[in-house]
């Protein structure tokens, strides 16, 4: 791993520990419905389901459907992971591998300033366009009709809930 990888990391991993980013991350797995073991099409609250993952080493590739490669917490796919895990010397698909994926999609989409200054509904937009459950602000539904999405002021409730602190 390079210098300019080495702290890309360390870059993530801090702002991992910022409030708000922490929360956005929250409300975004509430919306997408994820878990760190998840694949596409495990449901939470199911014990014995065959679409969660224990093996970490690599990205668990497609779930229920066969093709998509959606997983974990903020169901991550598979090219993305290797493009992100990639740029950042990652290779596993560990928790923490998925929280520092999910920081560095949020610095690519132009959005990270604006999440730590808590203007939520001006990331939407951008963060609408990864992940499809999210709604592109308020009063405006997903990018994806007819995938499920969780409405604006559900997704700010699930943002304040784990602590997020709104744009004044």
């Amino acid at each position: 791993m390079n210098l300019r990888m080495k702290n890309r990391l360390a870059e993530n991993a801090a702002l991992l520990a910022h409030p708000n980013v922490a929360a956005f991350m929250k409300a975004i797995a509430v919306a997408e419905g994820g878990g760190y073991d998840f694949k596409y099409g495990a449901l939470k609250g199911r014990r014995e389901d065959r679409w969660r993952f224990t093996d970490t080493s690599t990205h668990p590739g497609p779930g229920i459907d066969g093709k998509t490669t959606a997983a974990g917490m903020y169901q991550i796919t598979r090219p993305t992971w290797q493009h992100h895990g990639g740029k950042l010397g990652l290779t596993d698909f560990s928790p923490h591998t998925q929280d520092l994926i999910a920081v560095e999609i949020l610095r690519s989409i132009g959005v990270i300033e604006l999440v730590k200054a808590g203007d939520i509904a001006g990331a939407m937009p951008r963060a609408a366009r990864t992940w499809a459950a999210l709604p592109m602000g308020p009063g405006l539904c997903n990018r994806y009709p007819p995938q499920r999405y969780v409405p604006y002021n559900e997704f700010v409730s699930a943002y304040t809930a784990a602590g997020g602190q709104l744009l004044a």
